[in-house]
């Protein structure tokens, strides 16, 4: 009776997980076919629900990635496919996995990082034309922007360059405009001094004036004692 029992229990037990699995399979068939219908949203909630059974179902991680992926959310999916790295062995799916991690990066503007990526890829899978690719889109959209980025500097360093030109002609200008100030200051002030007599020039010059009256005077009295020569009568 109890050999019975236990192998009830046993068959009890592979046919719960036989629903269980078949459960989690069904949401996940769920998820992809609302992703072939464009219905990415409803798809990523079919894939949790499908994780919350079973956490570590590598297709559980990489469609939620896709998911993600397709609604813009590039961060998140990136993670995603990070998650499904934990469990899968197999190179094809790792493969497709950093192909994914790849995109995720170069839609980020990661482009740099994106290389790695599409790199490790390439090394899982050599003959993988689409990873072939966008590395070498991604190679040279890092290359245009190493341009961008060089001719940005440049065009800096020329701004730098005229604002300090600027500032030297405009300092120039002022030291020109304050040398012509002094000499403009010098000239008033030698012009000044040629006016300007000193105190004992101008004693000299009263002391001049002070003689000539005296001498004027003396003239002057000296007239007055003379007669006055009138016409002469015809």
């Amino acid at each position: 009776m109890k050999k019975i029992f236990f192998a009830l229990v046993i068959a009890l037990q592979i046919f719960v997980l036989n629903i269980n699995a078949q459960s989690k399979r069904n949401l996940i068939n769920d998820g992809v076919n609302l992703y072939e219908s464009k219905k990415y949203a409803d798809a990523e909630v079919k894939f949790k629900k499908g994780l919350e059974k079973d956490n570590k179902m590598f297709q559980g991680h990489f469609n939620l990635g896709d998911a993600y992926y397709k609604q813009g959310r590039y961060d998140e999916a990136l993670q995603a496919y990070k998650n499904s790295l934990q469990f899968t062995k197999d190179k094809e799916d790792e493969a497709k996995v950093y192909h994914n991690i790849g995109n995720s990066l170069l839609k980020s503007k990661q482009v740099k990082e994106s290389l790695g990526a599409y790199a490790k890829s390439l090394k899982l899978n050599p003959k993988d034309d689409d990873t072939k690719y966008n590395l070498s889109y991604a190679l040279n959209l890092l290359k245009q922007n190493q341009q961008q980025q060089k001719n940005k500097n440049d065009q800096n360093k020329d701004k730098n360059k005229d604002k300090q030109n600027n500032q030297n002609q405009n300092q120039q200008n002022n030291q020109d405009q304050k040398d012509k100030n002094k000499d403009k200051q010098n000239q008033q002030q030698q012009q000044q001094q040629k006016n300007q007599i000193s105190k004992q020039e101008a004693q000299r010059i009263l002391d001049a004036l002070k003689n000539n009256e005296a001498d004027l005077q003396k003239k002057l009295r000296r007239m007055k004692g003379k007669p006055i020569a009138t016409d002469k009568d015809w």
